[in-house]
Formats: structure tokens, C-alpha cells, sequence
């Protein structure tokens, strides 16, 4: 955990950390054959968020953002830790994405790494997963994440902490397979600097330094002269490991405890996107996802938040009628803000969402118009949307599903659902369909015990009966999911 303070100055922006918390959890290890966290890692797990959350009272919300990579992507028990998590801690957790990690971690150390004319290339190898960003400047361009990670490799081919060349030479064919997939386009992209960031980059440097395999040896911080990894320096570090037989026996200097049993795994790792890649020479950042977490929490406080320029090109690619977009999303917004304020609610991410599932309702038309909601809810949960979390998607997903149709298709105990909203939706759906600026404001809608209530004018009702029609088709939808939807003519 990192937390920081915000200095603005006429050049920009700019976070200095203050405050650092570190605990090694190692979840990856946790994870069982069945893909779930052992009762071990989600009690570690937890320990860690307890300490985090004792640092953060005090903190607003949205001074806040905390993020959850690979492990909680694929534990099939991943729902019941966040709870318990969030409770403990006092804010949200969102899952991201490999490819949304990538950016954040791209953001990260761009903002620490040593300045560059070109484009520059980053390798973050964590637990479970890794991943490769080229970008330029502050930019991401290509982003890919894989499911190769030092804790999961070091488990799989190393097991024991045992290291022979045998052992290397599979992890390392392992990890080339997995890395040839993307081998060519990145090759294509080019790029004149190689950073490695974060834990296992910074871990290797230090190793390679204080142990000499770069020259003489030196105890410099891994900002300094230490922070350079070349693909000579990786090869004599193997063979010290080989030579120690076992990892728990190596007496290289600056080894830690915490480090030795995920060590091989990242090693194997590093060597074989050198090899693939062509790399013989990276720079060593420590900053990475926590710092690009940061930034990015000032773009949303600052209105360049990373969604807005997602959802954007998003209506850019699937030819969205902007005009209808608009009508819906303002027509949606006008009637979610008639509800109450529910205590715990956030009013202004719910209008975010819900503005967003608006803009988006009809990307699933550029496949096909019969059951087009289907595929822009299909869109919006599998298709990668920077600056999106895995929540986030799945509500805009739910919302874009229930947005016409059926409504028995979605669950009446579904998370992801805020009915209010939906009704929202819902009714700026059937009151646009004529796709024309309709007068709408003095529609009323309120919320009643188990449904909601519509008051129109019947002078408007005059002038509309095909709307009349859909409002009444409406209130037939809703009874039939158990919801009571009231239409009052005045």
C-alpha cells in the first residue's frame, strides 16, 4: 500500500509517496488445484487488508482506490474474500482486468523510469501473471497480459525450492511458448528502452548487483547504477542457483527469506522474455501498479478519468447514433435523479454508470438487430475497457442486457443490479423510441413499496399512444418478475 500526496505545480502533476506499507501474502500460493484460495492465503490475506484498513481510517472515499490482480481474476471463491475484505479495509476492491492492469502498471513506471525519446517497453512478471506494455511517454500503445507469474511458475517447475538446469530449461520452454503469442507484434512495434518493474525485476537487480554478476559488486539503490538487469547477468545468477542444488541453500548475497521461494519461477521468466524478445539490456523501476493506481485516481478527481475516453471509442467503433445516445442518457438521469438518495449510495458513480450503459446500448446493433441487448451486454463483459474493473463492467453489462426485453432474464438477486437505475434506463429506452427530442419533463417516477410509480400528463398521453402502449407493455414486464410498476394519469 502506498499512500501520497498530491503536488501540483505549472508543469503538472505530480504524486510523492509518503507512506508505504508492505506485506508479502503470496495469494497466488494459496490457490488449490480447483482454482480456490485455501483457508492459509484468504487468512493471510485478510491479516494484511486488517493492518491496511487500520492506516486508511479517517480517508474519504475517493481518496481512496484499492485493486485486485490475477489471483482474485481466476479464484472461484474470489466473491466471498472481497467481502470479507471490504469490510475490513472500509473501501471497495475492484477486480481489474490483465490488459487494465497492464495500463495502470504502464502509467506507474513511466512516471519513474529514466526519461526516453522513444518509445519504451515494460515487463512486470508478478505472481500469477505478467505483463508487457510498450507505450510512449505517459501513453500505453500495446498492452498484453499473461497467465505466466513467479509464484505459479516457482510452484509448477521448481517444487521443493529444487533447481537444476533440467528444471530451468522447462520453465523456461514453458514461458517462451506462452510469450511466442504475442512475440511478433511487439518485434513489429520496436522500441528503444527496456524497463522492468516492480517486485521481481527490482529483486533480480539487486541480486545481480550486490553479487556482482554486472560488474563489481555494489550495494547501490536499484534507482541508481543498481537498477540494471543485462541477459549476461541473468545467465550467471541461474547457474549460481543451479549450483546451490536447492533454493533454500544459496548464499547469494541480498537474497531474502520472502523472495527465495518465488525466485526461480520469476528468473525463469525474465530469461526467457529476453530471449524471445531479443532484450539484453533493462532498467529497473520500482514503480509499477501502485503508482499508476495513483495517477490514475487524480485523473478521475481531476475529470481525465480513463472510462470516459473508453466509452468514447467504444461509441467510435460500433457506429453509435450519438444523438440517440444522448437522449437516452440524459432521459435516464433525469428520472433516476427524482429517487431518493439511499444512504449508502454513490449518486454520482451510479449516474456514471448509468450515463455510460446509455451511450453503450446499441453497440450490440453492429451484429445484429434481433436480440441486439444480448450482444451489447456480451460486448461490454468480455471486450477489454480500459480504466473499466471487472465491477464495473459487470453492472454496465446488466444494465445493457435489461435494458429492453424481457425482464425475467435477469436475477432478481443479481449484484450487479440497482433497479432504480434499470427502471431508469428502462423507461428512457421506451419514451425515445421515436428517436426525436421529447418533452419529458414533467413525467414524474417515485419509488413505492416492492415497484415504482409513473405520473404523466394526460394531455401527453393524448399526444402519445404508441408510448402509452410501451408503458403499459412495461408494467406487464415488471409484474411479471413480482415489481408492481403503476401508471397515473393526471
Amino acid at each position: 500500500m502506498v499512500i501520497a500526496r498530491v503536488i501540483d505545480s505549472p508543469s503538472g502533476t505530480q504524486v510523492m509517496p509518503i507512506d508505504t506499507l508492505r506485506d508479502s501474502v503470496r495469494m497466488a500460493a494459496g490457490l488449490t488445484d480447483n482454482k480456490l484460495l485455501d483457508q492459509k492465503a484468504i487468512t493471510r490475506g485478510l491479516a494484511a487488508i486488517h493492518r491496511f484498513g487500520d492506516r486508511l481510517r479517517g480517508f474519504k472515499p475517493k481518496q481512496v482506490r484499492a485493486v485486485a490482480t490475477n489471483t482474485l481474476r481466476v479464484a472461484r471463491n474470489a466473491d466471498s474474500f472481497i467481502e470479507e475484505a471490504e469490510k475490513l479495509l472500509g473501501f471497495p476492491i475492484e477486480v481489474i482486468k490483465g490488459r487494465e492492469e497492464a495500463r495502470l502498471i504502464y502509467i506507474g513506471a513511466s512516471h519513474d523510469a529514466p526519461a526516453c525519446s522513444g518509445r519504451r517497453f515494460v515487463l512486470d512478471i508478478g505472481g500469477g501473471s505478467t505483463e508487457f506494455i510498450i507505450g510512449d511517454g505517459y501513453e500505453p500503445k500495446l498492452l498484453e497480459s499473461l497467465y505466466i507469474g513467479c509464484v505459479s511458475y516457482s510452484q509448477d517447475f521448481f517444487p521443493g525450492g529444487l533447481v537444476d538446469a533440467h528444471s530451468f530449461k522447462q520453465a523456461e520452454i514453458s514461458a517462451r511458448r506462452e510469450i511466442q503469442a504475442i512475440t511478433s507484434q511487439f518485434l513489429k512495434a520496436g522500441w528503444k528502452q527496456s524497463i522492468g518493474s516492480s517486485g521481481t525485476a527490482r529483486a533480480i537487480a539487486e541480486l545481480i548487483a550486490q553479487n556482482g554478476f554486472n560488474g563489481p559488486p555494489h550495494d547501490l539503490p536499484v534507482d541508481d547504477m543498481g537498477g540494471v538487469i543485462t541477459k549476461d547477468a541473468l545467465l550467471a545468477l541461474k547457474q549460481s542457483l543451479i549450483e546451490s542444488e536447492y533454493i533454500d541453500r544459496s548464499e547469494l548475497l541480498g537474497l531474502k527469506n520472502d523472495r527465495r521461494p518465488v525466485l526461480p519461477g520469476g528468473l525463469a521468466i525474465m530469461l526467457a522474455a529476453f530471449e524471445e524478445l531479443g532484450i539484453e539490456r533493462m532498467e529497473v523501476t520500482e514503480a509499477a501498479l501502485r503508482l499508476g493506481v495513483l495517477y490514475d485516481l487524480i485523473g478521475r478527481s481531476q475529470h481525465h478519468d480513463m472510462r470516459y475516453v473508453t466509452v468514447e471509442q467504444f461509441m467510435q467503433r460500433y457506429g453509435v447514433d450519438r444523438q440517440q445516445a444522448n437522449r437516452v442518457s440524459n432521459a435516464a438521469i433525469f428520472f433516476l435523479n427524482q429517487f431518493a438518495k439511499p444512504k449508502y449510495e454513490n449518486r454520482k458513480d451510479n449516474e456514471q454508470i448509468l450515463s455510460w450503459a446509455a451511450k453503450l446500448h446499441e453497440i450490440g446493433l453492429s451484429i445484429t438487430h434481433n436480440g441486439y441487448h444480448k450482444h451489447s451486454a456480451y460486448i461490454a463483459t468480455h471486450a477489454d475497457m480500459p480504466g473499466f474493473s471487472k465491477l464495473d463492467q459487470a453492472r454496465l453489462a446488466a444494465l445493457l442486457l435489461g435494458h429492453t426485453g424481457k425482464l425475467g432474464k435477469i436475477s432478481v438477486t443479481s449484484n450487479y443490479i440497482d433497479w432504480r437505475m434499470l427502471f431508469s434506463l428502462r423507461l428512457a429506452h421506451v419514451l425515445c423510441r421515436r428517436r426525436a427530442d421529447e418533452k419529458i419533463d414533467e413525467i414524474i417516477v417515485k419509488e413505492q413499496e416492492g415497484g415504482f410509480v409513473i405520473k404523466v400528463p394526460k394531455e401527453w398521453v393524448k399526444k402519445n399512444p404508441l408510448t402509452q402502449f410501451g408503458l403499459e407493455k412495461e408494467s406487464t414486464d415488471w409484474k411479471k418478475i413480482g415489481r408492481e410498476l403503476t401508471i397515473q394519469v393526471f
